[in-house]
């Protein structure tokens, strides 16, 4: 089920057992379609997670204050996607069965679902916060129904209507745009409506995805499908420090891409996101 790394990200070394909060990696990018790689952000972010520090000067917060365990990585197949997403949900099972919170780092963004689909047994009424440059809402691509342009679509199945907000889409087909309108909470292009989202959503489970690639590819260049247009570090950051308001009940990372970016900042973007997410959602 697991490989064991030589290190776990910065911080997080509490066991399994004494942990409050539960970070592994599903290194699996099998469906990307256009730039793959993003199989090797887990181990990426884990590496230069010691490039920065535990605190957090934005929330005042410190790592070694939380209970967070780092689990290591799957070992997820390759190919056909069903039983990656299989052992996703197993393990995702086996930490909410521990009253854990699981945090993902993929990969591409279809590992969301073998997550969502499990949370969604135990918290039936589970609604969605997704940050990305795109809708995600194909019905199928490429004649498959499991990949990273359908994996909102596939959420929404399990969901229903008006349960997934969505923030900071830029790209997608007409179609998934008009079909949005109907059935999501869609919000193009930033953060406007998030502080009205965040008040309608305080007393319900939410998961909560974020593909980096919502992120300007000015600041990082380094995921599979760059959209130029997107929201700055900053107003990320703030965004994600305003999740702690909520009971997020699992979170994943998804989309860094690092052969994409020899410079390393695009992962060095990663590190920060991550420690600063952990610190939001860490009651």
């Amino acid at each position: 089920m697991q490989n064991r790394n030589n290190l776990t990200f910065i911080g997080c070394e509490t066991s399994f057992d004494k942990a409050d909060t539960i970070i592994f990696g599903a290194p699996y990018d099998c469906t990307s379609s256009y730039r793959a790689g993003s199989r090797f952000a887990p181990k990426a972010i884990r590496t230069e997670s010691y490039a920065i520090e535990t605190y957090s000067p934005y929330q005042d917060k410190d790592l070694t204050d939380t209970k967070t365990a780092d689990y290591g990585d799957l070992d997820l197949p390759f190919g056909n996607p069903v039983p990656a997403l299989n052992k996703i949900s197993a393990l995702v099972k086996k930490i909410i069965a521990s009253d854990k919170t699981p945090f993902m780092l993929g990969g591409e963004h279809l590992v969301t679902f073998g997550a969502v689909r499990e949370l969604i047994k135990k918290y039936p009424d589970l609604h969605i916060i997704h940050f990305d440059a795109h809708t995600d809402l194909r019905d199928n691509y490429l004649g498959q129904t499991l990949s990273h342009a359908t994996v909102i679509k596939r959420c929404h199945d399990l969901t229903g209507d008006n349960k997934i907000y969505q923030f900071g889409i830029r790209s997608g087909e007409k179609t998934e745009f008009e079909w949005a309108k109907q059935h999501t909470h869609l919000n193009k292009f930033n953060f406007d409506t998030f502080d009205e989202t965040l008040d309608k959503l305080k007393n319900v489970p939410v998961y909560f995805t974020l593909d980096l690639d919502i992120l300007d590819c000015s600041c990082f260049c380094g995921t599979g499908t760059p959209e130029p247009g997107g929201v700055s570090f900053t107003e990320l950051l703030n965004a994600i420090i305003k999740l702690g308001s909520l009971n997020i009940v699992g979170t994943d990372v998804n989309e860094l891409c690092p052969p994409c970016d020899a410079s390393g900042a695009s992962t060095a973007v990663a590190c920060k996101i991550v420690r600063e997410l952990l610190l939001s959602i860490n009651k």
